[in-house]
């Protein structure tokens, strides 16, 4: 279980696979990563420019200059870097199980607004409602998404436990 927010690590292992693609300056990062989440996640200036000075204070990143945007500051991965991304991406294959509790826990805040007695939050006339439908549309939508990259969607019957057990998980 996560206390709280995304994966440690998660913004500044995407700055190096962006940076690793080809330089670019942090409003770009940032952009870049809303695309990514389908727009629903742009992570703030505050977060994105430190780790690109961290970057380059590391040796990973270096500023470059370009003559059609002096303004702008661009920042190209080192070989240092490269070897850092190597680093990450294996770190970032150990937090899936991060990720996933990130989803499924904000989800069932999400339901718990809606279904427990404890929550009396109202309906606002058209917006957004913690109700069944719109509950339902975020699990639509999550469908679409899983078909779109994968394959049609075959619901899992099993019960966490019995899905962990099949896959060899074991709580930590």
């Amino acid at each position: 279980m996560r206390k709280s927010g995304p994966p440690k690590g998660l913004i500044s292992y995407v700055v190096l696979e962006l940076l690793a693609e080809k330089p670019r300056y942090g409003y770009e990062i940032l952009k870049e990563i809303e695309e990514i989440s389908g727009g629903h996640w742009e992570p703030s200036y505050g977060s994105v420019y430190p780790i690109l000075y961290k970057f380059e204070e590391k040796g990973w990143a270096e500023r470059i200059e370009r003559e059609d945007e002096p303004d702008r500051k661009y920042f190209e991965l080192t070989d240092d870097g490269r070897d850092e991304l190597v680093e990450k991406r294996a770190e970032s294959a150990e937090k899936a199980k991060e990720f996933a509790d990130v989803i499924l826990g904000f989800y069932h805040v999400y339901v718990g607004f809606a279904t427990d007695e404890r929550f009396e939050v109202p309906n606002v006339e058209n917006a957004w409602q913690f109700d069944e439908e719109f509950s339902a549309w975020i699990v639509e939508q999550m469908i679409r998404h899983h078909e779109h990259y994968f394959d049609d969607f075959d619901r899992i019957e099993e019960t966490p436990e019995e899905f962990d057990e099949r896959h060899g998980l074991t709580e930590e």
